[in-house]
Formats: structure tokens, C-alpha cells, sequence
């Protein structure tokens, strides 16, 4: 156990990139916040109240947001409740992934620029975000994006957003990380001393951003729990965008060139990270705590008859998407493993 441990875990959800496949996460935090709601009795309790650093990729990343939020009224509050970060995805997916008739002859179907414009997706950050810092986030967190300049991976911390430097609007946090190459163009933001950063999704290296949370928790200090906290002193809830296993035969893959490796390598680039980085963090736990006591939980929905793309949001595909992940939480096995983590996260806060 870490120095200065008090015997609390340090609880960190984890949110893959995905698209307009956030729907599926958004909907089982959801259910897990209302879960933490009726247990407590606090119908004012929200998901950010119980975790110590939350960490998301790409749609991930957006969803990290907009739970940390903080309320302008009272920052200790959340500004959101978890359903309506779902709302988002629902009311305004189809904006966001709306191509117009030149944007599509401009781009050559996104072949020769993004294919679609970043303008919906930023109007939707800035009213849901508007002029607030990454500082001003209510708890740590670790949003994954990629720097073009200087060729290396990028991380949004709130705990180290203190520093201007490191400060951030959160509008342009949830930009530069769900920036997905081909879809929209990359972002340049800028730090609180102007000083201007182009990125691009944090999927492009991290689509599960598990490892990426769990290694910069080892290097932190946490208040009332364990100090460089190690993975018996961890709980970690990483949640998928739905289990994509779509196949790409010997015959055809076998001669394609650079345009119809395209969308396959990032399909490949984007689940293949999921699954290395859950092997590699259920393997760390399981030897320390061994496979029954586990404190590692991997929720990674199916999609039903959701379309696995990455950007159709169709109203038919939202639909889909919200009774893939409402089908998830109402299987018993998986309502039963929500409310062990809502015991946990009780019993620990």
C-alpha cells in the first residue's frame, strides 16, 4: 500500500474515444449516477462527487467535460447532471455530423480535406462550456490529444493547470481532443499566455486512455487517500463505445492501397489500443489483487443493431445507439456489477 495511504482507493473512470458512440457510455454513467442518487437518497448527487480523476479520449474526452464542469453558482457543484451530457449526443449528433452538399464536393467525401465542417461541434462546446478554464474543472482529470508541431502525445490536466501554461479553455480541450483526423480539421488552440498548440484526437495514440489515467495517478498526490497511489490502492472504471468487430478479408485487404487503408487503419488503429491497454491493465490488477477481487471494471457494451460508424448520426442510428446502451444496463449481470460499483464508491467516499 502507497505512503500515506488511509485505506480509501483512488476511484478514476475511464472514457474510450468513439464518435457519436459516446451515446453508449453517456448512457451507462447515467444509469450509474442515478444508481449513486437513489442509494444515497441525494437526487442532487452526480458522478464527479465520487471520483478522484477522470480521464477520456476523443468523445471521451467531451464526456470528461462535462461532468467535471463546475456549477457558476456554486463551483464545488456540478453544472450537469450525466444524462444530460447523453442529451448532447442526441439533440445535436445530427448537427455536428451534418455534411453539406459543397463541404461533401470540396473534401472529395473527406479524401482531400475533413469531411465536415468544425463549425456545428465548436457552437455546441462553447454553449455547453463557454468561457470556462481547465483550472476551474472540479476534480483532476486527463483529456488525450496529439501534438502536430512537436510530435508528441498531449495531455489536458487539470492538476497542473495552475501553471498558465498548462491552462486551457475547456471548449478548446474538448476540441483539440475529439479532432479526429478526416472527419474534422485539426485544432489550434491557444494557453492562457497565447501561446498556440495545433492538435489532433488523442485517439490516434490512445483511444482507451486507461493506461495513460492510471500511470499519471501513480504520480500524484490525493488528498485524504493514498499519496503515489499504486494499483491496490486504485479502483477503475473504464468504459468502451461498443465492441466493434467489423471484418476485413484476406482477399480484398490484401491489395489495398493508401485510400482503401483509410478508415480500415484507423477502425483497426482505434479498437486494437482498446483491447491491448484492458489486457494490460487487467493483468496489473488481477496480480495484485487476484481475478475475484479485482478492482478494475471494463464496461464495453455491445452495439445491437447500432451502425459501428464513427460519424452517422442518423436519427434512426441515435436511436440505436440509446437502446444499445439501455440494453446493456438492464442486463442482470451488468445492473448487478453497477451496483457493486456504486457500493464501492459509497462506502469509499
Amino acid at each position: 500500500m502507497a505512503e500515506g495511504s488511509t485505506g480509501k482507493k483512488v476511484c478514476i473512470l475511464s472514457i474510450d474515444g468513439g464518435g457519436i458512440r459516446g451515446v453508449l457510455p453517456g448512457v451507462i454513467v447515467a444509469r450509474l449516477e442515478e444508481k449513486l442518487q437513489i442509494a444515497t437518497g441525494n437526487p442532487e448527487a452526480r458522478i464527479a462527487d465520487y471520483f478522484d480523476l477522470i480521464a477520456g479520449t476523443s468523445t471521451g474526452g467531451i464526456l470528461s467535460c462535462f461532468y467535471l464542469m463546475p456549477d457558476p453558482e456554486n463551483p464545488e457543484r456540478s453544472k450537469f447532471n450525466a444524462q444530460q451530457a447523453v442529451n448532447l449526443y442526441l439533440e445535436r449528433g445530427g448537427d455536428i455530423f451534418d455534411v453539406s452538399f459543397m463541404q461533401k464536393l470540396r473534401s472529395g467525401a473527406g479524401l482531400l480535406d475533413e469531411k465536415y465542417s468544425a463549425n456545428a461541434i465548436e457552437e455546441a462546446l462553447r454553449e455547453n462550456f463557454g468561457d470556462t478554464w481547465l483550472s476551474e474543472l472540479r476534480k483532476a482529470c486527463l483529456v488525450t490529444s496529439y501534438d502536430l508541431q512537436n510530435r508528441n502525445a498531449f495531455f489536458f490536466r487539470q492538476q497542473r493547470a495552475h501553471n498558465e501554461i498548462n491552462d486551457f479553455k475547456v471548449t478548446d480541450v474538448a476540441r483539440a481532443t475529439s479532432a479526429a483526423p478526416t472527419y474534422f480539421e485539426a485544432a489550434l488552440v491557444e494557453n492562457r499566455i497565447g501561446s498556440p498548440y495545433p492538435l489532433v484526437d488523442g485517439g490516434v495514440f490512445a483511444n482507451n486512455p486507461t493506461m495513460c489515467a492510471y500511470s499519471e495517478a501513480r504520480s500524484m498526490d490525493f488528498e485524504g487517500k493514498a499519496d503515489k497511489p499504486s494499483a491496490q490502492d486504485m479502483m477503475i472504471i473504464s468504459i468502451g463505445t461498443g465492441s466493434v468487430r467489423k471484418p476485413y478479408p484476406y482477399k480484398k485487404a490484401k491489395d489495398w492501397g493508401l485510400v482503401q487503408w483509410i478508415q480500415p487503419i484507423i477502425d483497426v488503429m482505434m479498437s486494437g489500443n482498446s483491447e491491448t491497454v484492458h489486457y494490460q491493465i487487467k493483468q496489473i490488477f488481477n496480480t495484485v489483487d487476484g481475478e475475484e477481487n479485482s478492482t478494475y471494471y471494463r464496461l464495453e457494451p455491445q452495439l445491437g443493431t447500432a451502425n459501428s460508424e464513427m460519424d452517422d448520426a442518423s436519427k434512426e442510428n441515435l436511436r440505436a445507439l440509446e437502446a444499445a446502451g439501455k440494453a446493456f444496463i438492464s442486463l442482470t449481470e451488468n445492473d448487478r456489477q453497477l451496483d457493486e460499483i456504486v457500493r464501492k464508491l459509497i462506502s469509499n467516499n
